[in-house]
């Protein structure tokens, strides 16, 4: 029996520009998006018809849920290669918190994709899976590729980002959830920003990307606090933590990041916030790096 796992990474939004909703009621933006080391665990099995089971830490928030967007991806996968439902047993380990702003849904059916391609010899090739990962929504063929990448359009218009040093980080997410159309709405009742796209950072060392870094920002960060306040005593918290070079929130929430100088300094500022926040989910991770990918 064929049977093929794979990490789904989580995504995080190095920063956010937001611009006015056009028209049809997207956002344009421009966000340099990377993916962590970090992330749920995917595992594809042949079998005799298309199931999913959720198991992990935050799997009982998608209990019952009938559509989930790794089965909506793998049927649209079926639709595109003319075999049907693929016949395969899907296990997801949900270990990312949910509506956390790090793209877990989205990365999860995206490495869904990919297995079943291999189980099922479909050979279908990457332009292929990008279009059927739209069916996911914007986020589709990001987490598809799961390399950095500039994200502009409504997120859906990539281009390889330069070559950047892996960033050693603290994923911190304060247990509240932090829907992303409230966001959206909580956003343009404040009046509309920019998807202004800044120019390549010049040097690509470690300092000098959080100095560039700096100069930007997540213009869903201040809405996402006015809804949920808990996001701002984590970035507050995330402050406290010695080594720390810059903190932001990723996506629409709930989930904030801190940069450090080093993985071990990620670590200490971890355990120390665990002792505090016992029920928060703190993460050290590496994002992005020579690769591109975790």
């Amino acid at each position: 029996m064929t049977t093929l796992s794979a990490l789904a990474p989580a995504k995080v939004n190095l920063f956010l520009h937001v611009g006015a909703p056009q028209p049809d009621g997207y956002h344009p933006l421009s966000s340099l998006v990377a993916f962590a080391d970090v992330g749920d665990a995917v595992t594809v099995a042949l079998a005799d018809r298309l199931s999913l089971t959720v198991t992990g830490p935050f799997g009982a928030a998608l209990a019952g849920e009938g559509d989930n967007l790794v089965l909506r991806a793998l049927r649209a996968l079926g639709d595109a290669a003319g075999i049907g439902e693929p016949p395969l047993a899907v296990t997801l380990d949900k270990r990312l918190p949910i509506a956390a702003g790090l793209g877990g849904g989205s990365s999860d059916a995206a490495a869904a994709l990919r297995l079943a391609d291999r189980a099922l010899s479909l050979g279908m090739d990457e332009a292929a899976l990008a279009e059927v990962s739209r069916v996911i929504g914007a986020d589709g063929p990001m987490c598809l590729r799961a390399r950095t990448a500039w994200a502009e359009g409504i997120g859906d218009v990539l281009t390889d980002a330069p070559e950047m040093p892996g960033l050693p980080v603290l994923l911190v997410n304060p247990g509240v959830p932090s829907p992303t159309g409230a966001v959206y709405r909580a956003y343009d009742a404040g009046g509309a920003g920019e998807a202004d796209r800044p120019s390549d950072p010049d040097v690509r060392t470690l300092p000098d990307i959080v100095t560039w870094l700096a100069r930007q920002r997540n213009d869903l960060e201040a809405p996402a606090i006015r809804l949920q306040p808990e996001i701002g005593r984590a970035l507050d918290a995330l402050n406290e933590s010695a080594g720390l070079m810059l903190s932001r929130m990723s996506g629409s929430g709930a989930t904030v990041f801190g940069i450090f100088g080093s993985l071990g300094e990620a670590r200490d500022a971890g355990t120390r916030l665990k002792t505090h926040y016992p029920g928060w989910w703190i993460r050290p991770a590496i994002l992005g790096g020579r690769n591109g990918n975790a």
